[in-house]
């Protein structure tokens, strides 16, 4: 076996099952799950047409490269969205379909990853663990960069040091942020870019919360949009994940692609020929209906923009809760050990919450994810609302 498969820790939601299994909930109170960041809105029925009218393509291999249709809606796309001009995204050559950016983010590392002494991934803390694993099998050792409340709950780059840097092969970021939804400025990932090439490692930005953001607030800038404002218009050292599960409430489809340095992506699909997680033909169909329409990812943001509003007014006095720069999380304090709060929340009122620090690793400088719960608000408006008066009961008898 491989040794490093030792080196993975449990995933967050094994600790979460281990953690309630303590306790029972009272079983008058229907459970509203708020731990998983899977959407519930439903699926656009644009998306389903096209799915269910070409079945008959399941008789044909995908190709690693995708339809041309689906590459061309996916650059038209993100030159819309990014101001991005038109003739700097290639379809040939600047995007890979993928199934799921969950894979993509995986295989991305075992792609990049130079295995020799010191290898680096550099990741954020609190994080995605698929980061984490990404690194430790692709034989890299992963360096966290706390994101807490001093910092806006961004990561602080300027604190890692420069040996740090002179060793980072891949630097993953998540832009919104998830847990807590916050958003890198233009400035920042322009600084990113100049450290990516001062100290040539790559840049992966998990973007895939990009499309859920509130009408008072600012588009979340993407970082192949920074690239070509600042001169890098050929995306060198940048690259970009995109995905239709939570823009399109597609979960289950696995679509997304990835995007960026045409030489990445070259090596990419040379990687991915022979990793074989190629897009099913109606899959890619159905993804080029996605991302050719935008009125139901303005619906869905309506939906999530209307259960904010609700929880935090209801919740507000009672927990230190505000409206996320993008994403659909709360990422709040917890007056009481993050652990504790989640499994009393559960015995007492049947909601589940994330502990912050099942998504955070200990550093010198502490956990960041500790006293701090992570709250998905993915379902209907009156479950979150029923959940919201439930919450506050229980967070004012503490």
């Amino acid at each position: 076996m491989n040794p490093d498969l030792a080196l993975l820790n449990p995933y967050p939601f094994e600790k979460l099952a281990q953690l309630k299994s303590c306790v029972s909930p009272p079983a008058h109170l229907k459970h509203i799950a708020l731990s998983v960041g899977e959407p519930k809105h439903p699926t656009p029925k644009i998306i389903t047409d096209a799915l269910l009218n070409n079945l008959n393509t399941l008789g044909q291999y995908p190709t690693t490269r995708g339809l041309d249709a689906l590459r061309e809606s996916i650059a038209a796309w993100l030159c819309k969205r990014f101001s991005i001009q038109t003739n700097d995204i290639n379809p040939h050559t600047h995007i890979l379909p993928v199934s799921g950016t969950r894979e993509a983010l995986f295989s991305f590392a075992q792609c990049i990853v130079d295995k020799q002494q010191g290898s680096t991934v550099v990741v954020p803390n609190p994080f995605y663990q698929i980061y984490e694993g990404a690194a430790l099998l692709a034989g890299a050792k992963p360096f966290f960069i706390n994101c807490d409340e001093s910092t806006n709950y961004l990561p602080d780059y300027d604190s890692v040091p420069a040996d740090i840097w002179k060793k980072c092969q891949l630097l993953y970021i998540c832009n919104p942020g998830n847990p807590s939804g916050a958003v890198h400025s233009s400035a920042l990932l322009r600084q990113l870019i100049k450290l990516a090439h001062r100290y040539n490692f790559v840049i992966a930005a998990d973007e895939c919360y990009s499309e859920i953001y509130f009408k008072n607030s600012i588009k979340p800038t993407g970082l192949l949009q920074a690239s070509a404002a600042m001169g890098n218009r050929d995306f060198a050292r940048c690259v970009v994940f995109h995905s239709l599960s939570k823009r399109s409430n597609a979960p289950g489809l696995r679509s997304g692609f990835v995007a960026g340095d045409p030489g990445i992506i070259n090596e990419y699909f040379r990687y991915r020929t022979y990793h074989g997680c190629t897009m099913p033909v109606p899959t890619q169909h159905a993804s080029t209906a996605a991302w050719s329409d935008e009125q139901h990812v303005e619906d869905n943001r309506t939906l999530y923009q209307e259960k904010f509003t609700r929880v935090i007014d209801i919740v507000g006095n009672s927990l230190p809760l505000q409206f996320p720069d993008a994403g659909f999380y709360l990422w709040t304090k917890t007056p009481i050990a993050d652990d504790l709060f989640t499994q009393k929340l559960f015995e007492q009122q049947h909601i589940t919450v994330l502990p912050g620090q099942y998504l955070s690793r200990d550093t010198e400088s502490g956990n960041p994810g500790k006293n701090h719960v992570r709250m998905a608000l993915v379902a209907s408006v009156e479950e979150c609302e029923d959940a919201a008066h439930r919450l506050k009961k229980f967070a004012d008898s503490l």
